[in-house]
């Protein structure tokens, strides 16, 4: 079998251009011979030779070439039948069969015509084959030289522990002589598992850059194919690769593509195959020179159990979502290019997106500078950020909705009761702004700051936070009357009913059901008086908070109808000046007492 020259895109390129000239012979040759003939049809070719005009016509192929008793040429479908042969000697026409002057050549045109296609699927599928799945660059890793890699640690916010984690590992690249002195083996198989969007990536990368050797990166999928050997192939060259250029890096991201879990239905499957050729591969890596794989995967539960063994990837790094303080390093490197006014504090941008990852800072970040753009301004500030985190976390606004006076005092007032009893409830998160600008499918919403990210919440809190999800309907039935409540509510109860099921059925926050794990357990394998209880406990505490804020709001009357009237003449207000608000008007109900 012939090689393939060592550039598989000169092959290509050779082939391709082959083909091009196949193609355009095959036309050219196909309109000289038909340039002379018109293109007629059966019944009228038949009526010309009624008339006697034409005067000799060639059989080939079921085609018929008439050729006229003026010298014009016509072609057509004609079926040679014994009743078109009398037909057309009763009209005195001579009758031929053959190729004409160019048959051998035409029937050499038809027969590589037809051969042609499997021939080039044939060289395709040898080529995919001989060059391990590099045929037309497909299945090779991006590499990126060490004099290219401009990341390093220092741009990567916000995974301090997963940096530190890897700190031993660029020590190795740099000095493998020092660690085998000491009959030390660093893992050479690192992954890293971690939610989307946390720099599972970029690590690998500063990793590099920190050591200074060349990087190499590929997807699981890229090794994913239908032609069986073919995975199995790309697999090999690649590490191949690696090792040729050692000492460096091999990054695979999302690994799980490529090394799930293996069934035993499909153990002859291209895709098992593709995997026991990574395992074999890492076991020579472990024992070859300076090549440390690092892989990353959003699901490690879908790994293959040898893949995770020791001596392949045996070292596993978490990279978790940032909590504030790594949310706030993770905006300083961002914000870094941009030009910020004085106002703008990171704590308080990182203290409001609690749960964002990096990646989803850099998309605020990115969403604050285009809002500063959109007003012809260089310089960014604090409320620009606060449009991007809002546009981020609840859509656009909605300026265009036309609402009437009435369900404009609607949402003012439910927004209103939300933030009072956020306000009045000593263990809820404290308010940073109340709106009621539509944005996205919300019609207001009143935002709160965490002063932190919390390990773990008490009952008195979950409590407090149903309390304020209640409130929203609670002082729409304060105000209008029950009969006039709204359906503005159902995100409030959905998100009350959550909180209050899991406290039943997770966390052992009933006395009624006790301290069992019922979230563990598949709804139809609860008993269906456990399932009432549940469902009653879960009734209750809803209830329970929907009591304590109605409390509140009657309370506060005066403090309720004030922030909704704010509301309605600014549209926004701030944290301070809803606490404002509500004291002023304590001190006035207390002065009038």
């Amino acid at each position: 079998m012939p090689t393939l020259p060592k550039r598989p895109m000169i092959a290509l390129a050779v082939l391709a251009a082959l083909l091009a000239a196949w193609l355009g012979f095959a036309a050219w040759y196909d309109h000289s011979q038909r340039a002379d003939e018109q293109p007629a049809t059966y019944s009228a070719l038949i009526e010309r030779a009624v008339r006697g005009e034409i005067e000799s016509v060639t059989f080939s192929n079921g085609i018929g070439h008439a050729v006229a008793t003026d010298g014009s040429r016509y072609r057509t479908v004609m079926p040679v039948t014994d009743d078109l042969l009398k037909e057309m000697r009763s009209h005195k026409v001579a009758i031929a069969f053959g190729e004409g002057p160019d048959g051998l050549m035409a029937q050499t045109v038809r027969v590589l015509d037809r051969v042609a296609p499997f021939l080039m699927v044939a060289l395709l599928i040898g080529g995919l084959m001989l060059s391990g799945g590099q045929f037309f660059g497909m299945g090779r890793a991006t590499r990126v030289r060490p004099e290219d890699t401009d990341t390093v640690f220092a741009d990567v916010a916000g995974v301090d522990e997963a940096k530190e984690e890897l700190r031993e590992t660029v020590q190795f690249l740099k000095d493998p002589r020092r660690f085998a002195m000491a009959g030390a083996r660093v893992p050479k198989g690192i992954l890293l598992v971690g939610p989307p969007g946390t720099g599972k990536t970029m690590l690998a990368k500063a990793a590099a850059g920190e050591a200074g050797v060349p990087f190499f990166a590929a997807s699981g999928s890229d090794f994913v194919e239908m032609f069986v050997g073919l995975g199995a192939a790309r697999v090999r060259s690649l590490f191949k690769t690696a090792r040729a250029s050692a000492p460096c890096i091999l990054f695979i991201d999302e690994i799980d593509a490529l090394a799930g879990k293996r069934g035993e239905s499909n153990s002859h499957s291209e895709r098992e195959q593709t995997l026991n050729q990574l395992l074999v591969e890492m076991d020579g890596i472990v024992e070859g020179g300076a090549v440390v794989v690092i892989a990353a995967t959003n699901r490690a539960e879908m790994l293959d159990a040898a893949v995770l063994r020791p001596g392949r990837f045996d070292r596993h790094i978490h990279v978790s979502l940032p909590d504030v303080a790594g949310r706030e390093a993770i905006l300083g490197v961002h914000a870094g290019r941009l030009t910020l006014a004085p106002d703008v504090c990171a704590r308080t941008v990182a203290r409001g997106t609690p749960g964002f990852s990096g990646a989803e800072l850099a998309n605020l970040t990115n969403e604050a500078a285009l809002s500063a753009a959109r007003q012809g301004r260089v310089v960014v500030t604090m409320a620009d950020y606060e449009a991007a985190k809002d546009r981020v976390l609840m859509g656009t606004e909605r300026r265009s909705l036309a609402l009437s006076a009435h369900e404009r005092r609607l949402i003012a007032v439910h927004e209103a009761g939300h933030a009072l009893v956020s306000l009045r409830c000593p263990q809820a998160d404290p308010i940073h702004k109340a709106t009621i600008i539509p944005r996205g499918g919300a019609l207001g919403m009143v935002v709160r700051l965490p002063e932190g990210d919390r390990v773990s919440v008490s009952r008195a809190k979950l409590m407090a936070d149903i309390a304020v999800a209640m409130a929203g309907r609670a002082a729409e039935e304060i105000v209008f009357g029950p009969d006039h409540v709204t359906t503005g509510a159902e995100a409030d109860f959905r998100a009350a009913t959550d909180l209050a099921r899991r406290m039943v059925t997770a966390w052992g926050m009933s006395e009624e059901i006790g301290y069992v794990a019922h979230a563990a357990v598949e709804p139809g394998a609860r008993s269906e008086r456990t399932a009432w209880r549940i469902d009653e406990e879960v009734r209750r505490i809803t209830d329970e908070g929907m009591e304590h804020a109605r409390r509140l709001l009657r309370t506060d009357r005066a403090a309720l109808d004030g922030i909704a009237q704010a509301l309605l003449e600014r549209e926004t207000l701030t944290g301070g000046e809803i606490t404002e608000l509500a004291d002023r008007q304590e001190e006035r109900a207390t002065e009038a007492a």
